[in-house]
């Protein structure tokens, strides 16, 4: 009895046992989770912007100084020069071909219940699932194809480039103005109707405005992906012709300097810019 109650005692002297708060660690976890899958992420991108500041053509670290020469190397390079031309040209066009057919598209399978509504979904998914190898072989002989069927020079040409980037940007111009349609008001599209204006106005002055955040979304997104493309591009340039990643990567071939890292900061800067100054105006987060 005696030893009990000494135990007894000594127990309630040592106070309660610590209690493990579950919330707390969960939250830790993930936060430690998130910073680690930011570090993932940004690792690289700090590494390139840094890079380009590099004096030393040959990468040793650490650098032997710093220097923006790199960056007027760039405007001496004829293929950066014409490949940036042929990607901004390539990319509007496909940003707005991607457009001209998403919008539809997505009207149509954010209202409308119809057979096959869901093969056609699993459709437009393909251009995300399938490897751009793949996809460019695909385009490659299909082209090919159409030449010989039509004797309508395709293959090598602007428009048979244009056509193959608008596949790859229709499933995110879909997806991007279904969510934001997925929160739009019907009433207010019906009530223009009722006070006398046509459909087509009604979806000009009505209905665009309002998902006016995914159209931009779907644009710039779809310009982002059309001007990066490097898989698919490779099968349907003509010989000759350039783009930007396909001019980088013909420069690595025969050097390794900072000016690739240059080039690619300044991409970075270019479209986070954009991306910050159309967040400005339509608020891209509301669909992002």
């Amino acid at each position: 009895m005696a030893r009990g109650a000494i135990a007894a005692a000594a127990e309630l002297a040592a106070g309660p046992a610590p209690i493990i708060d579950s919330r707390r660690i969960g939250r830790v976890a993930l936060l430690s989770a998130a910073a680690a899958g930011y570090a993932v992420i940004l690792t690289p991108i700090l590494f390139v912007c840094w890079l380009s500041f590099f004096a030393n053509e040959i990468v040793t670290f650490p650098p032997q100084g710093y220097t923006l020469r790199w960056f007027a190397h760039i405007f001496d390079q004829n293929n950066f020069v014409s490949g940036f031309v042929t990607s901004l040209q390539v990319g509007i066009a496909a940003m707005i071909g991607g457009l001209a057919l998403g919008v539809p598209a997505s009207l149509v399978l954010s209202r409308r219940i119809f057979p096959g509504r869901e093969a056609l979904n699993t459709l437009l998914l393909l251009p995300l699932i399938v490897p751009g190898i793949v996809a460019g072989t695909a385009i490659y002989v299909f082209q090919i194809e159409v030449e010989l069927a039509t004797e309508w020079p395709l293959l090598g040409s602007r428009a048979g480039l244009v056509m193959a980037h608008i596949m790859i940007t229709i499933p995110w111009t879909v997806r991007l103005l279904t969510a934001s349609l997925s929160g739009f008001d019907r009433s207010i599209e019906e009530a223009a109707l009722n006070l006398g204006a046509t459909p087509m106005q009604a979806l000009l002055k009505v209905t665009l405005p309002v998902i006016k955040p995914g159209v931009v979304a779907a644009a710039l997104f779809g310009f982002i992906i059309s001007f990066g493309n490097l898989e698919m591009t490779l099968f349907l340039v003509a010989p000759g012709q350039t783009t930007l990643p396909i001019a980088i990567l013909q420069y690595l071939q025969w050097r390794i300097d900072p000016t690739i890292a240059a080039v690619s900061l300044l991409q970075i800067v270019l479209i986070g810019a954009g991306m910050l100054v159309t967040d400005r105006y339509v608020k891209l987060t509301r669909v992002l």
